[in-house]
């Protein structure tokens, strides 16, 4: 047995943001994927997926008697699937921002939940809305509170523009310059991230009042401007918004910042040669970079592992 591959994503903007209300931009990322599967002879690996959605169901099955309307699952079915060894088999990496549980949400979903929202269907606002809730509470299993938007992702293959968090609609994104000197890329930070941790100081902080300004009159100004410029297409724009995001970052999210990469960012800001962002919520994994000449990039971080997502 083998199910539908399900994709990793990258949230390009809105980290953080998107929870209080800032625009985000959320794609695909077909490098990595992850499919259910039933193995003769299971790795070490598998049995730990085995064990983890064994788990999983039971959480599942609580949720569908909290919440009935919301969502209902062939429970006899995955419970014997899981009986056979069937375990999630992923490429995609564990806290590096990606969206591994998110992959793993939407495939469960899709397999076995009843009278489901599928891909094919003409998908409304309302629709959206609803697979994002469910989302959130299957997800939440994972990282205690979820937006459902990572699985949405995931579930659907196509890029989300969020406009607020009751308003998401799929985007149409520039297509890819071939050959194009600009990029959007993936820098591996060399270690995992937690969200759950990152999100508590995210929250102890917007506690306090100046924290609270600068989130709105800076962070989310920024954020929300990169999304209307990536969007339209207009690059020069989106590099000068991109370099103040930065920036804001790096002075008021430095938890989140690995510290052996505080000295890299300022430098990228400084010579211009690169911009860094977080990718999720940031404490390790992936650190997503933006760069106008990726040559130059590659160059100036030369010892570090770049991933191309995306070019201009």
């Amino acid at each position: 047995m083998k199910g539908p591959l399900f994709y990793s994503k990258i949230l390009l903007f809105g980290e953080y943001g998107i929870i209080k209300d800032s625009k985000g931009l959320s794609i695909p990322y077909n490098f990595y994927n992850g499919a259910l599967k039933v193995d003769e002879d299971p790795s070490e690996a598998a049995i730990a997926s085995n064990r983890s959605l064994n788990r999983f169901a039971d959480y599942l099955g609580e949720l569908q008697v909290n919440n009935p309307d919301l969502v209902q699952f062939d429970l006899t079915k995955l419970k014997a699937d899981i009986k056979k060894g069937m375990y999630f088999d992923s490429t995609i990496p564990q806290g590096y921002g990606v969206g591994s549980s998110g992959a793993l949400v939407a495939a469960i979903y899709d397999k076995y939940a009843t009278g489901k929202i599928t891909v094919l269907e003409n998908l409304t606002r309302d629709k959206l809305l609803k697979l994002k809730k469910i989302f959130g509470e299957m997800e939440s299993f994972f990282h205690g509170k979820s937006s459902g938007l990572d699985p949405l992702n995931s579930y659907l293959s196509i890029p989300i523009l969020i406009n607020s968090k009751d308003n998401i609609e799929p985007a149409g994104i520039p297509s890819q310059t071939e050959n194009g000197l600009g990029a959007v890329f993936l820098l591996d930070s060399g270690s995992t991230g937690e969200t759950g941790p990152m999100v508590n100081i995210f929250m102890e902080n917007m506690k306090q009042e100046g924290f609270r300004q600068m989130l709105k009159e800076q962070f989310v100004k920024h954020t929300d401007a990169c999304v209307e410029d990536f969007l339209k297409g207009d690059v020069k724009s989106l590099f000068s918004n991109v370099k103040r995001l930065s920036h804001v970052v790096l002075d008021n999210f430095k938890p989140m910042i690995p510290a052996q990469f505080h000295k890299l960012w300022k430098h990228g800001i400084d010579t211009n040669d690169y911009y860094l962002k977080l990718c999720g919520s940031g404490g390790g994994g992936y650190i997503l970079g933006f760069t106008e000449d990726i040559e130059k990039a590659r160059k100036s971080l030369k010892d570090y592992k770049l991933e191309v997502v995306y070019n201009f």
